[in-house]
């Protein structure tokens, strides 16, 4: 799929600059950041619902402890 993406000068400056160290294109390093992103978003999620399942299969003992 196609897309377009407006950086602002500051922000395709910075891109050109850090995909120059990387050694790779624009392109590749701006596909490399959205894939990073949502990488993180979905390991976020992942562990705010393996903490709801502990909190929820020990809520007698943490209510005990006072949590």
């Amino acid at each position: 799929m196609a897309m377009t993406l407006r950086l602002t000068d500051d922000e395709q400056a910075a891109l050109r600059e850090r995909a120059a160290l990387e050694g790779i294109s624009m392109q590749d390093a701006a596909r490399r950041a959205v894939r990073e992103f949502v990488n993180r978003g979905s390991h976020r999620d992942r562990v705010a619902g393996a903490a709801a399942r502990v909190q929820q299969a020990h809520a007698d003992a943490l209510h005990r402890l006072g949590r």
